[in-house]
């Protein structure tokens, strides 16, 4: 029997279907040079494969498709690396997150940035999470150095213009009783180091950043430093927010 057209997927997508990286960052791989496909380089990003036939590999390690998907919340300690490993010695996810499957955090945080920090091995619905088409919200505490004045409160809510163009309107909640240095913040986009350079450009330092939350996931209940499984309820209410239906 001939593989139809349908059955072949795009490289990029069995890449992030197998929990190597996200599809953006699956296309970073393939342009780097480094994806094989039955051994031989390939970085046209368009290219499909035949999951039942085909061999992938990265790095020269053979990538297989595991069937389970895992979901991990993860509320990250100040001065840790979300990466798997850092070439300077220092703290990474990975040296509290201990599974056997290999994950990958949802988009990143800062290493002096702490909270909520989503991990998974299914790389459509971390690319999803993170696409700002689905405009998926991101609370968090933001610590300042000095009182925020009312006017800059409201170009927050209208928007800042920063280098990569202007953010989309944040809400903004001034938390009673910390004399306007503690501000909420919820967002739905996710450029780099966004919330610091919101607040840089209205002349103020960020001293503290605490993620809070991700879509409705909170880290209540969970201390710093320690991790768990998502529920059944909470992966069914992310994928909601990213448009992904249940089959």
């Amino acid at each position: 029997m001939k593989t139809t057209i349908e059955e072949k997927i795009r490289l990029n997508k069995y890449l992030a279907n197998a929990g190597v990286a996200s599809r953006r960052q699956a296309d970073i791989l393939i342009s780097d040079g480094r994806v094989k496909v039955n051994r031989e380089i390939v970085m046209d990003l368009g290219v499909k494969i035949d999951p039942q036939k085909d061999k992938v590999f990265v790095d020269d390690k053979q990538i297989v498709i595991l069937d389970d998907k895992i979901y991990i919340i993860f509320n990250k300690p100040k001065d840790c690396i979300a990466t798997a490993r850092d070439e300077r010695g220092r703290k990474t996810i990975f040296s509290y997150v201990n599974v056997k499957e290999r994950v990958f955090p949802v988009g990143r945080l800062d290493r002096n940035t702490t909270g909520v920090l989503l991990l998974t091995n299914d790389g459509d619905f971390a690319n999803r999470l993170m696409h700002p088409k689905f405009e998926v919200k991101k609370a968090y505490k933001v610590t300042i150095d000095k009182p925020i004045k009312p006017e800059d409160v409201k170009k927050l809510k209208e928007g800042i213009r920063l280098s990569d163009g202007k953010t989309e309107p944040a809400e903004i909640y001034i938390v009673p009783r910390e004399k306007n240095k503690v501000i909420g913040v919820v967002i739905h986009e996710g450029r780099n180091r966004q919330i610091h350079r919101m607040f840089e450009a209205l002349d103020y330092e960020v001293y503290k950043l605490d993620r809070l939350a991700y879509a409705d996931i909170s880290y209540e209940g969970l201390p710093r430093g320690h991790w768990r499984h998502l529920t059944k309820g909470e992966v069914r209410k992310l994928k909601n927010n990213a448009g992904i239906s249940e089959e």
